[in-house]
């Protein structure tokens, strides 16, 4: 059973139903004996930063998340999960889990795309990804494959953790992370059948893996 973590900012509805599409067990919760008994987390996230580290903080869900990874229990963070498990934020000048270390910086709206246009901010829409580092994340899923976006902020990890990156305006990275630890910049949960083979993917890796009880 996959944990879908709650902590009253999220879009977790969405991401139960690509997984019980996939017929994937799942369950939404804040519950630490669930979290901890789960093969694997999903750290979902629709807001500000600011905002999730205080609502995580206050379930105990900041713990929680790093206790998994301290137990080699697989993580995936979508969003702006993937924003939160780093260091720092610039959205409110907001310090988050450092799970992983790197910052999360604001697009700048003076970037051009390439037809010479302006971006348009928050980024909103479908883009590709560059393969940085093979991962078990992307089994399968083909290199023309498109991915959804919404965000206004952009992953700065340290580059040991970069998988993959995607051009808007300058290149940036959108997917980071270690075997069994995690992060997409889009939402595989709205990105059709190559999200819906990136969560198989991660629910596979999750039923290989073991970790500390």
């Amino acid at each position: 059973m996959l944990a879908i973590l709650d902590y009253g900012a999220g879009n977790q509805t969405s991401v139960r139903r690509a997984l019980e599409h996939l017929g994937i067990p799942c369950a939404v919760t804040a519950d630490p004996a669930e979290l901890e008994s789960a093969q694997g987390i999903i750290f979902p996230g629709v807001g500000a930063a600011g905002q999730a580290m205080r609502a995580l903080t206050a379930v105990g869900a900041d713990s929680a998340l790093r206790r998994a990874v301290d137990v080699g229990q697989p993580l995936l963070g979508i969003c702006l999960g993937c924003q939160i498990l780093l260091s720092r934020s610039e959205e409110n000048d907001a310090r988050t889990l450092d799970i992983v270390p790197g910052v999360c910086r604001r697009f700048d709206e003076m970037l051009l795309q390439e037809d010479g246009s302006g971006i348009q901010v928050p980024h909103m829409g479908w883009n590709s990804l560059h393969m940085r580092e093979e991962s078990r994340l992307l089994d399968g899923i083909s290199p023309a494959a498109e991915f959804y976006f919404v965000h206004s902020y952009y992953v700065e990890p340290a580059p040991v953790f970069v998988i993959a990156t995607t051009v808007y305006g300058a290149e940036f990275c959108s997917v980071y992370g270690r075997d069994g630890l995690w992060a997409v910049q889009f939402h595989p949960e709205k990105s059709g059948r190559p999200g819906l083979a990136l969560l198989r993917n991660f629910y596979d890796c999750c039923r290989g893996a073991s970790h500390a009880q």
